[in-house]
């Protein structure tokens, strides 16, 4: 019963504040400073937004047979591909009853091809830790997007206590936002639920993959990378990111992030408040793009390195 308790406790201690204020002075080498929110970013939207279409780019291409017929009833979206069908006409294998099948690699080697390096999960390196994420090809250089955190995007104002129960997988942004990284229990049940609720006919407009063995997006693993040590080093940041009005639909799917409330149950809460007379400010939930958080190295990291993060920013 014991060690029952003591499992719990240190997945949990890390979101108790009285816990969290008396070991800031005495675990200094595991913290992050930053001297204002403004400055907690290691490198620019645009160039975190460059990566993301391209890693989404190259999946969608990989998969493009079944994107193609997914994307019928978007003849405009699909306009924009028809060109790269037919160049890559060449990959494609002959089955056994004479018609053409595309070769489907596998979505690490996918990210290997675009990016220069993989990654996956593994059982970590430090005793205890559980599951962790490995660099297992290519090298990682320093201010490059190798992880993206998924899960459930909560308001400050949105229900997740229930959810938080035993959950260590809850990212708290500068802003108050949280993301719910939790694949299992009602944490799965609710992102699943929200993901259908928003699919656009056959398209979805979230990976759901990452709740599963079988990935989609091999970005999508960012919620196993372990906190660092006075062992081990910080080699990642998390960084926050906005995903901007303009982003490609057909690579939603490659999102693993999906907001709680739906566009118009923000609209509804809006009104309330302006009705009540609360002021809102223009980064409300209603006009509020979907947060994602992108994990960034900060150093160069080589093949078979596990990766370690700060759990903390201190915004002074």
């Amino acid at each position: 019963m014991l060690r029952a308790l003591r499992r719990r406790w240190e997945s949990y201690k890390y979101r108790f504040v009285p816990w969290i204020a008396l070991n800031l002075r005495h675990k200094r080498r595991t913290l992050r400073f930053v001297p204002e929110e403004s400055k907690d970013k290691i490198i620019s939207d645009e160039e975190v937004l460059q990566t993301l279409l391209k890693t989404f780019r190259a999946l969608f291409a990989n998969d493009l047979n079944r994107q193609m017929r997914l994307l019928n009833f978007l003849p405009e979206v699909k306009s924009k591909y028809l060109e790269l069908q037919t160049a890559q006409s060449e990959i494609y294998q002959t089955v056994g009853d004479g018609r053409q099948s595309q070769i489907i690699f596998n979505p690490e080697d996918v990210m290997f091809t675009a990016l220069g390096f993989s990654i996956t999960r593994s059982p970590s390196s430090l005793a205890s830790a559980g599951t962790g994420v490995f660099v297992t090809k290519g090298f990682v250089s320093k201010g490059t997007v190798l992880a993206m955190y998924p899960g459930t995007v909560y308001e400050k104002f949105e229900p997740i206590f229930f959810q938080s129960i035993g959950n260590p997988f809850i990212f708290r942004c500068i802003d108050g936002v949280l993301i719910d990284g939790n694949d299992k229990g009602i944490s799965r049940a609710i992102y699943r639920s929200c993901s259908k609720r928003d699919q656009l006919g056959p398209l979805k407009m979230c990976d759901v993959f990452w709740l599963t063995t079988v990935m989609q997006n091999p970005l999508a693993v960012g919620q196993y990378v372990n906190n660092c040590s006075t062992e081990k080093a910080a080699n990642v940041c998390y960084q926050e990111f906005d995903v901007p009005e303009s982003f490609p639909i057909e690579f939603k799917q490659y999102l693993p992030n999906i907001s709680y409330s739906h566009e118009i149950q923000r609209d509804v809460l809006l009104v309330r408040n302006c009705l009540s007379r609360v002021p809102l400010c223009f980064q409300c939930a209603s006009c509020r793009p979907l947060r994602c958080i992108v994990l960034v190295a900060l150093r160069d990291i080589g093949p078979g390195e596990e990766l370690f993060s700060n759990y903390y920013t201190v915004v002074s």
